[in-house]
């Protein structure tokens, strides 16, 4: 498999080369969650109610997710530097390091969530009518949480040895699987919600196959392995500094749990279950023209942090106005097809017509500023290739902490604005937190690149 070589080359070929397969790699990976939800709001009566349960699922999915970003982009920048300074042998231990915290994450978090759902659902804002579809599916879903954690988690490390395309064979095949598997289990087995959640699991270990193939093979120059005991300790410094780096990306994926669970609270309060249910909706569109931009800053990212080991201050100077310029044209179109036609992204999820209504005046609400999040996008990225740390995680919480979490309780009750005021937190935080990370992270990298220059 041809290897992306980041030191040489055209910036923007190399940026396509990794972007495009992680791309078809995160669309892929969307579709199992994604299609679980576009079958779920198909089911003969109890769709709507069954969408809006799995919905209150999101913020223990996400969670999930943010631990797998703490080890993953926490460890991969660092792990892409090494590969930059020539130095194997640290990068080697980052990376296994970082498969070491992953496993036993997952096993800690699959464990804590099976005992605890029942309360955590009720936290999250679970009705006596939802928690019937939301404890069994996240009981379900739990036991996948050690797969899809390799998974997403270890498939950054691929990308930064230059092979792209194995992570997106990694997802093609579970996705695939549970295109296949979601109808047969919900509609064929008539399991509903639960064989949703049973096709997902059965999906996610055969992705983490694929990608322990290659970890532990011979096919990679850099691989997961295990050695005695007493070397164990080696691993221990590489620890904190994959966790201090990680902790950007996985505030940004948790305060995303805090997010939706302050919103379905909310809604509860000022509308009812249908409007949990709509947001499902706009946050599942979201996911879904959120993928390409991602792909388009994480593709970036190990040529970031390869070129920045390397001290190749114009090579990093060009692919971060190369990704920036992309990820604003991308949201500007996206923007665009909200205005134009907002009924065709909802229609995916659901042909209820009451919810079609309301849902399309909330989904242009929600993406009215989406182009300013190419901006946090792009600084965040550069933040975090680049290692710095204290700026990547300030950004994280300024967004959705200071901003979001606040403007959703406070905008309902401004000017009556009800559940419309929860929607429009989103763009808000999107003008203010895009234009104050980007302008930062030009004050802050561009002199220092031009001092690496000078060197």
């Amino acid at each position: 498999m041809k290897q992306v070589d980041f030191a040489n080359g055209k910036i923007a070929q190399n940026i396509a080369q990794t972007a495009f397969p992680m791309l078809v790699a995160q669309m892929l990976n969307l579709l199992y969650s994604i299609v679980d939800r576009v079958y779920i709001g198909r089911i003969p009566h109890d769709g709507t109610t069954a969408l809006g349960a799995v919905g209150l699922c999101f913020p223990v999915i996400v969670l999930i997710g943010g631990f797998t970003n703490m080890f993953g982009m926490g460890g991969s920048p660092l792990f892409a530097m090494e590969l930059g300074k020539k130095n194997k042998e640290k990068a080697e231990k980052i990376m296994n390091t970082s498969f070491r915290l992953l496993f036993l994450t997952g096993l800690t978090i699959m464990a804590s969530g099976e005992l605890f759902s029942e309360p955590i659902l009720r936290l999250f804002g679970a009705s006596d009518l939802t928690m019937r579809y939301a404890l069994t599916y996240l009981r379900i879903y739990l036991l996948g949480t050690l797969f899809s954690m390799i998974t997403t988690g270890m498939n950054p490390f691929i990308n930064a040895q230059g092979f792209p395309r194995i992570g997106m064979i990694s997802v093609v095949i579970g996705a695939v699987s549970n295109l296949i598997l979601d109808p047969f289990f919900i509609f064929t087995l008539k399991l509903g919600v639960n064989g949703a959640a049973i096709a997902t699991v059965i999906s996610q270990f055969l992705s983490v196959l694929i990608v322990c193939w290659y970890l532990f093979g011979r096919k990679l120059e850099c691989r997961i392995f295990f050695q005695k005991e007493q070397h164990i300790r080696d691993y221990v410094p590489y620890a904190g500094d994959i966790a201090a780096l990680g902790t950007a990306p996985f505030i940004m994926q948790c305060t995303n749990s805090l997010v939706q669970i302050a919103c379905n609270n909310v809604l509860m309060c000022f509308g009812n279950e249908l409007y949990v249910s709509i947001m499902t909706i706009v946050s599942s569109v979201r996911q879904i023209l959120d993928t390409p931009v991602s792909a388009i800053v994480e593709g970036s990212s190990p040529i970031l942090s390869y070129n920045y080991g390397a001290g190749r201050a114009d090579r990093v100077r060009k692919t971060m106005a190369i990704m920036t310029s992309v990820s604003v044209l991308y949201t500007l179109l996206v923007w665009i097809a909200i205005e134009w036609k907002p009924d065709m992204f909802i229609s995916i999820f659901s042909t209820d017509h009451t919810l079609q209504m309301d849902a399309v005046p909330a989904l242009h609400i929600y993406f009215s500023a989406f182009v300013f999040q190419s901006l946090q996008y792009s600084g965040q990225t550069v933040f975090k290739a680049l290692n710095k740390k204290k700026q990547a995680i300030f950004f994280s919480i300024f967004r959705k902490i200071i901003l979001v979490v606040p403007l959703t309780y406070l905008l309902p009750h401004i000017g009556k604005m009800g559940t419309d005021g929860v929607f429009m937190a989103e763009p808000i935080s999107n003008l203010i937190g895009g234009i104050l990370c980007f302008t930062t992270m030009l004050c802050t990298v561009l002199p220092e690149l031009k001092r690496l220059e000078c060197h």
